[in-house]
């Protein structure tokens, strides 16, 4: 299992490939992008500013558990970026490896949400107009 709190750009195909196996019949990816709107906001967004709380990796490593811990899951791969992102980069990259598509799918979406609703990680996004605007506080 890979969980990963990280400053560095994020590999799809280095999470498929750890989960990837002989008895992995599918792997479901999620990738979160920075867009370079917010609909809850005014103005273009030209960047994201991630930042973790210090226990981030341990509660993120947690989720991760909770969901490898599912007898149709075969392998977990999540990483989550911090720092300055610009619009395009991955700020999430998740793989979730099992025998069958539907269990792929399943695990791989409650993973995800499951990060975004409990992962101490805060988002200020930065706008063409040069204010910013906190996510999630």
């Amino acid at each position: 299992m890979i969980t990963r709190i990280c400053d560095t750009p994020l590999d799809l195909l280095f999470h498929v490939e750890h989960v990837s196996g002989p008895r992995a019949g599918a792997v479901a990816t999620f990738v979160g992008l920075v867009r370079d709107h917010d609909p809850s906001v005014a103005g273009e967004v030209v960047g994201l500013e991630y930042s973790a709380h210090p226990d981030a990796e341990a509660v993120l490593r947690r989720i991760a558990d909770g969901v490898a811990g599912d007898d149709d899951v075969l392998g977990v791969a999540v990483s989550h970026r911090v720092g300055h992102l610009r619009v395009g980069e991955a700020a999430i990259v998740v793989a979730v490896a099992a025998a069958h598509r539907a269990e792929a799918f399943d695990a791989c979406r409650r993973l995800v949400e499951t990060v975004k609703s409990e992962l101490p990680v805060w988002k200020r996004e930065l706008l063409a107009n040069g204010t910013h605007h906190w996510v999630g506080l």
